[in-house]
């Protein structure tokens, strides 16, 4: 049986799992935290609730909606000394490089997916999240590659999640 590798004592290390909604951020980012025995900070539980009506209600969020979500977030990364396991759309630059300045030293590991593929999968869970497909094209248009930015790994989604971690694992 595979043991959870923790990070070496002395280097603690902080990722985000990041990519457009139905990517499948929250399942990586479990089977990371669990890999890498670290705490897993699910972004969506830190939305305000304005954001979360919007979204319920097929209203995409703008830049001020998420100012406040992505502050959340960096202090949620600071406050953790020994490393943590984020998932966090982190869709354009600027917030990727909030989260940074939060947490220097961040790592994101960036779930490309094909919009067609992203669509299908929120239509399936529609019935539990809140994020309809009606938003899954907003997201697709907000979306600013991290391709060529430093500490960012690119993955294929659709990949299983084990073949992801270890992915992950080797790059780490």
């Amino acid at each position: 049986m595979h043991q959870p590798h923790a990070p070496e004592a002395d280097v603690a290390l902080w990722l985000v799992v990041m990519g457009v909604s139905g990517c499948g951020k929250s399942s990586l980012g479990a089977a990371l935290a669990r890999d890498l025995a670290l705490p897993l900070i699910e972004g969506d539980d830190f939305h305000a609730p304005e954001s979360v009506r919007k979204m319920r209600a097929g209203i995409p969020l703008t830049d001020d909606d998420r100012a406040g979500w992505l502050d959340r977030l960096g202090r949620e990364l600071a406050g953790h000394e020994a490393g943590a396991v984020l998932t966090c759309s982190a869709l354009k630059r600027d917030y990727r490089e909030r989260l940074r300045a939060a947490r220097p030293g961040l790592r994101f590991v960036f779930m490309a997916l094909s919009r067609e593929e992203a669509e299908r999968r929120v239509a399936e869970r529609a019935a539990v999240h809140m994020f309809p497909a009606s938003l899954v094209a907003n997201q697709f248009a907000t979306l600013e590659s991290p391709a060529g930015e430093p500490g960012v790994l690119a993955v294929d989604a659709t990949a299983p999640i084990p073949q992801l971690v270890a992915q992950v694992r080797a790059w780490c």
